[in-house]
């Protein structure tokens, strides 16, 4: 894993590139500094882009966000989510884990993801004994995002019916602004651990990939994915069997000792080892997602 200040180093060998949204574009409420220009070098050098996401929406559902924050069309080809290829699998129902599930579905998540599911065949019930399996899309702001306390009592029900969950983003957290929130996948990793079954649909799970890299539409071998999470971004990008960039100041900036407010670097040794003992070898890092 090589260190570059920015991707103006790494472009000539690469014609698309697969970024991360969230600890990568932006934190949830702005862009990070550098991304916007680096968004426009890019496009400016002709390279394709596609927005890779865990956020359990659909594609139509993210879009106005981002362009809220600046982050306008013009700057990337496609989006993809974890949201969107729930969807599509949900409807399809190709293949055989999603084939076998029922009709009746419980959602755990909030009220804005409601559209992975709108317009499909499904009965939403609210009672576990009712149902065929659920659906996970992480927290509700309303019940609290910073750990799984509230969750429990309906997990532990849904446990004892033996639902089968998906799980529509794998993440464990998030940085909001300067806040760690949960994600879904901190509610799945508690299901699974007592002994449930768990559909993970996103990164670094490689349906997911598949779409992103349909939607690119560039050799592998000429494809770059940039990410801030090892076990989501950096693995994914190895199953897919791409080249993968860890920028080291989004989620794991403090771990290695990062800081935006300071304009502190992460430590490269650091980062190094911990790819290791992670047991990936991305070809790069960079700091941050920056010319």
């Amino acid at each position: 894993m090589k260190w570059h200040d920015g991707l103006s180093t790494l472009n000539a060998d690469y014609d698309g590139y697969i970024l991360d949204l969230w600890g990568v574009v932006h934190n949830g409420v702005q862009p990070y500094p550098g991304v916007l220009e680096c968004l426009q070098r890019l496009r400016a050098a002709g390279r394709r882009v596609v927005l890779l996401s865990n956020a359990p929406r659909r594609t139509a559902t993210v879009e106005p966000n981002l362009r809220r924050m600046g982050v306008s069309a013009d700057l990337y080809d496609a989006i993809m989510t974890s949201g969107e290829c729930t969807h599509r699998m949900l409807a399809s129902r190709d293949d055989p884990w999603f084939a076998a599930l029922g009709r009746r579905m419980i959602h755990l998540g909030p009220e804005k993801d409601v559209d992975v599911y709108a317009g499909l065949d499904l009965d939403v019930v609210t009672d576990p004994a009712q149902a065929d399996f659920v659906l996970n899309t992480g927290p509700d702001a309303e019940l609290g995002e910073e750990d799984i306390a509230p969750y429990l009592p309906l997990l532990q029900r849904c446990a004892a019916q033996e639902l089968p969950m998906i799980c529509a983003n794998p993440d464990q957290q998030v940085i909001r602004g300067t806040q760690r929130l949960i994600c879904a996948g901190a509610m799945a990793s508690w299901y699974a651990e007592h002994g449930r079954d768990v559909r993970w649909i996103g990164k670094p799970y490689p349906e997911v990939y598949g779409l992103a890299l349909s939607l690119l539409d560039v050799p592998r071998d000429r494809v770059l994915a940039l990410g801030d999470a090892l076990a989501t971004d950096m693995r994914g990008a190895a199953t897919a069997g791409i080249d993968g960039c860890w920028v080291l100041g989004g989620i794991h900036q403090e771990m290695l000792g990062g800081s935006w407010k300071q304009g502190r670097n992460p430590d490269y040794d650091l980062a190094l080892a911990e790819a290791s003992a992670a047991g990936l070898a991305p070809v790069a890092c960079v700091p941050s997602l920056r010319w």
